[in-house]
């Protein structure tokens, strides 16, 4: 019995090393409460036995989907080793002191936008966004930019795992898991 995050992390090394551009690419797909889907690229922060992190802007789309309806789907898709994984669980937020200590990672220039940036909500024009971003710099400059308190992250505990694997003449290989209790049961698909 092969354990699927074990799969994943020898996946993911080959694709961190092959990817040209954002090897942690991964389209989130989530649906709101009637059920509307939205799917959207983010990146991966992190990742292990509990699942699978990114952040965003709580008052985006994607948390408003996710507040009503916490569970989604993410897509691996790396080109260049003709591979994808799909994921599916129940997203759950990270802990305050993560979603710091992660901030704190990010380019001073990132840090700021996220703080200027009112996501996915409309805007009247780029020098509107420019203007804000401004702001924001006059008023941390000469210090640190702490985390905005509408800015943290998610982690996907996975339910589901199905690494899929180009074959010639579209005879593909096709891997599930599925959550077992405490275990996974893995399985084969059709391609």
């Amino acid at each position: 019995m092969t354990d699927p995050f074990v799969l994943f992390d020898q996946w993911y090394a080959e694709a961190r090393a092959s990817e040209i551009n954002d090897s942690n690419a991964m389209t989130i797909a989530t649906a709101d409460a009637s059920g509307q889907p939205a799917a959207r690229m983010v990146l991966l922060k992190g990742h292990g036995p509990a699942g699978f992190v990114f952040y965003t802007n709580q008052q985006s789309r994607k948390a408003g989907d996710i507040a009503e309806n916490p569970k989604a789907a993410i897509l691996f898709h790396w080109k260049s080793l003709r591979r994808q994984i799909r994921i599916e669980g129940g997203l759950s937020p990270v802990p305050d002191s993560m979603a710091d200590d992660y901030f704190a990672t990010r380019s001073r220039d990132s840090q700021l936008g996220a703080w200027a940036s009112d996501q996915s909500r409309p805007l009247d024009s780029r020098e509107t966004f420019e203007a804000r971003y401004e702001a924001v710099t006059e008023r941390f400059a000469g210090g640190d930019v702490p985390r905005p308190p509408h800015w943290s992250g998610y982690c996907l505990a996975p339910a589901r795992f199905e690494f899929w694997q180009d074959r010639a003449h579209r005879l593909h290989e096709r891997r599930t898991f599925v959550r077992n209790g405490d275990g996974w049961t893995e399985g084969l698909l059709y391609p």
